[in-house]
């Protein structure tokens, strides 16, 4: 067996996908592979957890085989090995006899590298696949979403189930298990049912910096959403509902509004769901609204938001639906509408009938989704503890998180609140109380409830207002629902003690962050010149019948943008041009770069951009004038510490402070590579203590020696932007 050495491993990568250095666990995953090791990745969407099995294809001897459980996966990932040169093949039910034994055919004939096969392929009582197989001699198995094996899982396909022949009938073949959301359960049930007990498990971050998470109240929602949409037009979107029904009513109204939106579920024509989806591929349809079924099998690298128009059944497709958001690493917005009669709606829908230990488990998965929607905390840090991975108080990157915070008094609006409970016999739910408070005139509202004292008295405060009230009480035990089917809310001794007045109620209270940080986004590039070389990638992939994030993502164009190469060499720099790239599309985007900078005398900058081999910053050329933040990242970005980008620059410590803080405020640097997570969390702790405007030196005494002058400096201007 051959040992590829970290160095060669890198060169591979480069070499066959364009990128300079490996991601998360990538690196270790690719290593244990290839020494033969069966393996379990978990890694967020848009993590390349694809690069784990497709790199170890290229280095490993013969073929490898992919499970993966959608047609339009399979189709996605064999266009974008094809666009890189490498010959990738699939066998499914989309293509004609004549297509399978032409696949076939050239699978035995050594001609394919890597094969993506359906699970329904390997039946367990059936021995001809498993014949064709051994005929293969496969070096590596790779089963991607693999939670589908699981019961436990979001997404059980009970074909995978037959998974576990792979091992028993290949006991020396490597098999690497693939999933983005699995929880502690899932993952030992996904180890048990492939029959990999020895599968060295690798878990990294599930966070997804480049992602912002929003949550909002239901309400006006229709017209929310095409607020923000609108404000988008230019952006690809996927707007996610429960029902089929609905997809086809939103994307109605949406349409109605000016707004192109298409429609994707499981009972429409296969031809018809082809077709959208490949519109929403090639960017012809910006906007889908779908069910769950549709996206797992999409691969597509610009999605800029993703909208939940109904509460999902549990946090792991929450997560997994969200993570189809940014997969290219730009700013990208999650939204869900919340309301509490979805929640009514899914406990309905939870209860699986015969089997009481799978019903248990689905409840408690919804009641974690309640709970991540109504909890006052930072949604990322919920999301991250869920999946058993500690991560601070504060992202500054959530709806809460970026929110003004406010103590008040808050005993006066909270008698209003269960006086009103009181009134109307503790028989009702949190929204027809605000109803009440609010003097609302819909016929829900009982004629004798409308003579009440309390009817009208809350016309002072938004609903939103209300609903942050009443989730607060809640979270907090100032007030209960009854566990019957209807949760209305009763009162507590907490809550009696407010009403006579013999306790007061303090209260943090938010105040809303307005959607879309992705406008705050800034780019040094022609903006002209991004136009025109998305211009050039759509011919080629019209060209070529692929969707156009095959031939390049969009964080590529805003590379050749920014830096500008003009050579075939300074392209390979670009990250996202592999070698077969290069040769194959370079020079139609060089051609319009050098067209671009002789027409707006534009100045190349590709000496800004420091290749990964370099450890010291070149010191010959001066950065260009209002540049030297942008070279003070490049070397960040090398590896260089603080120390030795100040020492290669002959700049002081606090200008390279100033340069990183500007970069860490946009989320181009995460300020927990800088700081601890710890730390982070301690020190914007002690300044909401303190108070907003309190000086370093004050800080650093409240917080002691183990904190230095540099790190609370770095998380103050952090807290400042995103406080």
């Amino acid at each position: 067996m051959v040992t590829y050495t970290t160095d060669k491993l890198k060169q591979a990568l480069k070499h066959f996908f364009g990128y300079d250095d490996f991601r998360l666990d990538q690196l270790s995953v690719i290593q244990n592979v290839l020494a033969g090791t069966d393996v379990m990745g978990i890694m967020p969407t848009g993590g390349g957890k694809s690069i784990c099995y497709q790199l170890p294809a290229m280095l490993l001897p013969g073929i490898t085989i992919v499970v993966s459980p959608l047609i339009a996966l399979m189709k996605d990932q064999v266009d974008s090995l094809l666009a890189n040169g490498i010959h990738a093949a699939f066998l499914n039910s989309s293509q004609s006899a004549d297509e399978q034994r032409e696949v076939i055919m050239q699978a035995q004939a050594g001609n394919v590298k890597l094969l993506y096969i359906a699970p329904e392929r390997i039946p367990a009582n059936s021995s001809a696949f498993i014949d064709f197989l051994r005929r293969l001699n496969p070096s590596l198995f790779a089963v991607d979403e693999a939670h589908c094996i699981s019961s436990w899982g979001h997404d059980f396909r009970p074909e995978y189930l037959k998974l576990a022949i792979l091992k028993q009938c290949f006991p020396t073949t490597p098999v690497i298990a693939l999933t983005a959301s699995a929880d502690k359960l899932t993952q030992d049930d996904i180890i048990k049912k492939l029959d990999i007990p020895s599968a060295k498990v690798f878990i990294s971050s599930f966070n997804r910096p480049n992602i912002y998470y929003y949550i909002r109240p239901k309400q006006n929602t229709m017209a929310r959403i095409a607020e923000y949409i609108m404000k988008h037009r230019n952006d690809c979107g996927i707007i996610y509902t429960l029902s089929r029904a609905s997809t086809e009513d939103i994307a109605g109204k949406l349409h109605v509004m000016g707004i192109k939106a298409a429609y994707y579920h499981a009972g429409i024509d296969a031809n018809e769901r082809s077709r959208v989806q490949e519109a929403f591929q090639k960017d012809e349809v910006k906007v889908i609204v779908a069910t769950i079924a549709f996206g797992m099998g999409i691969d597509k690298s610009n999605v800029r938001f993703v909208i939940h128009y109904d509460v999902p059944k549990n946090i792991e497709g929450y997560y997994q639906e969200t993570g189809r958001a940014g997969r290219d690493g730009l700013k990208s917005d999650a939204i869900l509408f919340y309301s509490r009669g979805d929640i009514m709606k899914l406990k309905g829908f939870a209860t699986v009938e015969g089997n009481a230990e799978q019903t248990v488990i689905s409840m408690n998965k919804l009641k974690k989704m309640e709970q991540f929607c109504e909890s006052d905390t930072c949604r990322r840090q919920y999301l991250m503890q869920y999946f058993g991975e500690p991560f601070p108080a504060y992202c500054g990157s959530c709806d809460y998180c970026m929110s003004s915070l406010e103590e008040r008094d808050a005993t006066v609006d909270a008698q209003k609140f269960l006086s009103a409970v009181v009134r109307t016999g503790e028989r009702y739910g949190v929204g027809y109380i605000i109803d009440i408070l609010r003097g609302s005139s819909a016929e829900k509202i009982q004629p004798a409830h409308k003579e009440l004292k309390t009817y009208g008295i809350g016309k002072d405060l938004k609903r939103e207002e209300w609903e942050w009230l009443a989730r607060q009480m809640l979270n907090n035990g100032f007030i209960e629902r009854s566990n019957d089917q209807y949760a209305a809310l009763i009162l507590n001794d907490k809550s009696k003690a407010i009403l006579k007045g013999e306790s007061k109620l303090m209260l943090v209270m938010q105040k809303e962050q307005k959607l879309s940080v992705m406008e705050e986004e800034e780019f040094t590039y022609d903006e002209g010149l991004l136009k025109e070389l998305k211009g050039v990638r759509y011919e080629l992939a019209d060209r070529e019948h692929v969707p156009a994030y095959n031939i390049v993502p969009d964080n590529t164009l805003v590379e050749i943008a920014m830096y500008l190469p003009q050579t075939f060499d300074e392209l390979k720099q670009i990250s996202g041009f592999g070698d077969y790239k290069v040769g194959k599309y370079g020079g139609a985007f060089l051609d319009e770069v050098k067209k671009a900078i002789k027409e707006k005398n534009l100045e190349p900058r590709m000496h800004l951009k420091i290749p990964k081999t370099i450890k010291k910053a070149s010191t010959d050329k001066a950065p260009a004038a209002g540049n030297t933040n942008a070279v003070t990242l490049g070397m960040y970005k090398q590896g260089l510490s603080m120390e030795e980008i100040a020492e290669a620059r002959k700049l002081a410590i606090s200008t390279v402070e100033s340069h990183l803080t500007k970069y860490i405020t946009t989320g181009d640097i995460d300020i927990f590579k800088l700081v601890s997570p710890y730390k982070v969390d301690k020190i914007i702790a002690t300044i909401r203590i303190s108070g907003q405007y309190a000086g370093l030196k004050v800080l650093k005494e409240a917080l002691g020696d183990d904190y230095s002058y540099s790190e609370i400096k770095l998380v103050m201007e952090y807290n400042k932007v995103f406080n």
